[in-house]
């Protein structure tokens, strides 16, 4: 049985907060280097430029270059046979490790979370609380995944309520150039499809914490291999979003989004 002690997960939640303040995935790089290479665009190249020569400032710096560092948001999934050594519950030691990464003096990261969001909003000045969602899985293992969320692309989300007979991706193509630049594409589309609404919202979200592998997909379709049906509907969605030509921050050009990513 693995036995996890309360100070060792708080402050692995904070580390990776920090880390993920100023270090970008690998896979993002990737691909927004590829799109780079191709954007025949001058202002969407140059904006592409700048996103990566940020990137790199912030990896050898240790600091974020955007100042939007965006809302905590962990996705658990705890082991049915984990034991736990604290005293807090999980929610106190996320939200702990939380408040270190955004108050740590070395990099203090910008606090965005209000407390009474209907009356006085007041700023916590910690970050906290994070958005938490757990699950209870087989193992004996925490799995813990950490998404700092920037508010410029979560102001952005949309939900629909479509009936059987309409088109998703007539609703996609019709939504996107309606939310402007401010969710600084180009970026990963993420959408959640069926369930309750909060459930499709959520699935939407998680749909973004996989890798860039659209490429791949792309790969598969091209040598005849049979596609599921979110497959397929990723494929038509990547190259028809691409189409609309909002480029990257909103500048035109030729990549909007860099994968497009479905849960059902």
């Amino acid at each position: 049985m693995t036995v996890i002690k309360q100070e060792d997960f708080i402050q692995s939640i904070c580390d990776a907060f920090q880390f993920i303040s100023y270090y970008h995935p690998k896979d993002y790089i990737d691909a927004l280097y590829k799109a780079w290479q191709k954007e025949e665009n001058p202002a969407a190249k140059d904006a592409m430029t700048q996103i990566l020569v940020n990137s790199r400032m912030c990896a050898e710096n240790n600091r974020p270059i955007c100042q939007d560092t965006g809302i905590a948001t962990v996705f658990l999934k705890v082991g049915m046979d984990v034991q736990w050594d604290a005293d807090m519950s999980v929610e106190e030691m996320v939200n702990e490790g939380v408040r270190r990464a955004y108050t740590w003096e070395d990099n203090t990261l910008r606090a965005s979370v209000l407390a009474d969001p209907a009356g006085k909003r007041q700023n916590t000045k910690d970050n906290t609380p994070a958005v938490i969602h757990m699950s209870i899985v087989p193992g004996d293992k925490v799995e813990v995944t950490c998404a700092a969320k920037g508010g410029g692309s979560e102001n952005k989300s949309k939900l629909a309520m479509l009936n059987p007979s309409d088109n998703i991706v007539d609703w996609v193509l019709k939504t996107i150039p309606t939310m402007g630049a401010g969710w600084c594409p180009p970026g990963i589309l993420g959408i959640g499809i069926g369930g309750t609404p909060e459930k499709a919202v959520l699935m939407a979200k998680e749909s973004l914490m996989s890798h860039i592998d659209i490429q791949e997909l792309q790969e598969k379709a091209a040598s005849g291999a049979e596609l599921s049906t979110t497959e397929a509907l990723r494929l038509e969605l990547f190259e028809k979003v691409n189409a609309l030509g909002i480029g990257a921050q909103g500048l035109g050009g030729l990549t909007t989004v860099l994968d497009v990513k479905i849960l059902d």
